[in-house]
């Protein structure tokens, strides 16, 4: 299985995305929220989706499915997601939760997901939706994907787990981990009702570990990071490394 983090931005974008790295992936200049599985399935395509397609070098004719963790603009654009299904012979899926108000895209077939249901994508690849703790409005899930051996959890923008996320994960031992870390280090910081600061991550994780949601093998990836909230990116990375952690960053490939 192969993950590429296309983005791994919240929402406060360097103005230098627009200058200096308008051609290329920076470890700090991060851009919209978005990750690629195996060349093919996108998780969300946000404000920067096209630009982080074209900087990966990547196909967008051979992209089959979409996720959508929610409908915020950074996750979700209508705009982008046209431009991706233009001139297709077979529909585009959109998998989005069952009450996401997205209606009539050409060229996509929409994909209504109820919570904690299992989908085949195809044959040896599931996606399950679960509840996430964000904003409700946008229609939040996180994504638990099984795909032959492989057990991967995406839960980007979302603070905490909720009891009945947190109760389907148990003993799933996953092998692969993304988890928002929005907020860093920062003390009084407003989002936490929705993101999380590294100390929350670093609480729940042996807990994460006492239930069997992971283990020590499991891969855990940072993303969705507020640059205006966090210490430049290697040393974010060093000082998450006695934790377990690992920071993503635009352009990183991992193959698991």
């Amino acid at each position: 299985m192969e993950v590429l983090f296309l983005g791994t931005c919240a929402y406060d974008y360097s103005p230098k995305l627009q200058e200096e790295y308008k051609d290329c992936f920076d470890l700090d200049a991060r851009r919209s929220s978005s990750m690629l599985i195996d060349g093919q399935y996108l998780i969300d395509c946000g404000d920067h989706c096209l630009e982080e397609l074209r900087l990966a070098k990547v196909d967008f004719s051979a992209i089959t499915d979409i996720f959508v963790t929610h409908l915020h603009r950074d996750h979700f654009s209508r705009a982008n997601l046209e431009i991706l299904a233009q001139g297709r012979v077979v529909p585009l899926k959109l998998w989005v939760r069952a009450d996401a108000k997205v209606t009539g895209v050409e060229g996509v077939e929409i994909k209504r997901m109820e919570n904690k249901v299992s989908y085949f994508v195809k044959e040896n690849f599931s996606v399950t939706g679960l509840q996430a703790n964000h904003d409700p409005a946008c229609c939040p899930q996180h994504f638990y994907f099984e795909y032959a051996d492989k057990k991967m959890l995406y839960a980007c923008d979302g603070a905490w787990f909720l009891t009945d996320t947190y109760n389907f994960l148990k003993n799933k031992k996953l092998d692969f981990c993304v988890l928002d870390a929005t907020c860093g280090d920062a003390v009084g910081e407003y989002r936490i009702a929705e993101h999380n600061t590294l100390p929350m991550l670093r609480l729940m994780t042996p807990s994460l570990k006492t239930v069997g949601i992971i283990d020590e093998h499991t891969q855990i990836y940072l993303s969705h990071i507020a640059p205006s909230l966090h210490v430049p990116h290697n040393q974010l990375q060093e000082s998450v490394k006695k934790d377990g952690f690992k920071v993503a960053y635009d352009g990183l490939k991992i193959v698991f």
